[in-house]
């Protein structure tokens, strides 16, 4: 009846529901706001893999709660110990999960995406510091980005990325600045096949994302080569 929170053990919990258990044994403990957002983060990032965007939440809502305990005079925890020592609480935070302040800021700031971009983030299709630079990108042009790589089928590089939040910070970004910046040809960039138009997205599978497409093209064009091999081999039996 709202008079305890489940903080940690969610898993647990539905398990034992669903092989009847009526009780699970749990642990009591009285917490703020604050030290239950920190407690509930912590016991987060004990999982094995972690995608960026879950990173950049839990970062931004435990540094949120740290920097309200560091701001109370009434709070004697290890972190505003800490923080009287001269560190800041990204610093702190840093410490705590293996990070530099800088990385942690960077997380953070993944926060500003729109879920389409931020998605290509958790695939691996974006970089990190990229994606940095266009979460400072107002969201309506992180939109027009996001259109130019869906039907260009490209990313961009950092310094790529860079130009086009100078270019919004002087309110000169506009789709056809984004297109010119985003067909650029790349260092090193391998010699690619661009699908454009309404023809080739609406026969991917609404569900498949983005990083998937090539391995999907692939597996259609493998089918398909055998699918001729069998024509053929028909004709030549005729």
């Amino acid at each position: 009846d709202g008079r305890y929170e489940l903080l940690s053990g969610h898993r647990r919990l539905r398990a034992c529901q669903i092989a009847g258990i009526p009780t699970l044994r749990c642990e009591i403990v009285e917490m703020s706001r604050d030290e239950a957002t920190i407690f509930m983060v912590d016991a987060n990032f004990q999982r094995s893999k972690i995608l960026p965007s879950e990173k950049a939440f839990a970062y931004k809502m435990k540094l949120d709660a740290m920097k309200r305990q560091g701001m109370r005079s009434d709070l004697t925890s290890t972190p505003m110990a800490r923080k009287l020592q001269g560190k800041e609480s990204a610093e702190i935070l840093g410490e705590e999960v293996g990070e530099s302040k800088d990385q942690i800021r960077r997380y953070i700031r993944l926060t500003e995406l729109i879920p389409e971009i931020l998605e290509m983030v958790d695939d691996g299709v974006i970089a990190l510091r990229p994606a940095v630079e266009l979460s400072y990108i107002p969201r309506l042009k992180q939109g027009h980005i996001w259109e130019c790589m869906e039907i260009e089928q490209c990313t961009p590089s950092h310094a790529q990325a860079k130009r086009m939040r100078r270019m919004a910070e002087e309110g000169k970004l506009t789709p056809e600045s984004i297109e010119a910046i985003m067909l650029e040809e790349k260092p090193n960039q391998k010699e690619r096949i661009v699908l454009r138009g309404d023809r080739f997205s609406r026969l991917f599978p609404p569900d498949l994302p983005i990083s998937k497409r090539e391995d999907y093209i692939a597996a259609a064009m493998e089918y398909y080569g055998r699918h001729r091999d069998r024509q053929k081999t028909r004709d030549e039996a005729r």
